[in-house]
């Protein structure tokens, strides 16, 4: 394994990121489950 060294505030970034990536994936999966379930109505 290969280390690195990035600044603290580079990585408090990152870190805020990876976050936000989890959180938009679990919507994203939860999405899907009430799409299979039939739970989701048409925008008119």
């Amino acid at each position: 394994m290969e280390t690195i060294t990035i600044p603290k505030q580079e990585y408090r970034k990152l870190k805020k990121l990876e976050d936000i990536d989890m959180k938009l994936l679990a919507e994203l999966v939860q999405g899907l489950e009430d799409i299979k379930a039939g739970r989701v109505k048409v925008w008119n």
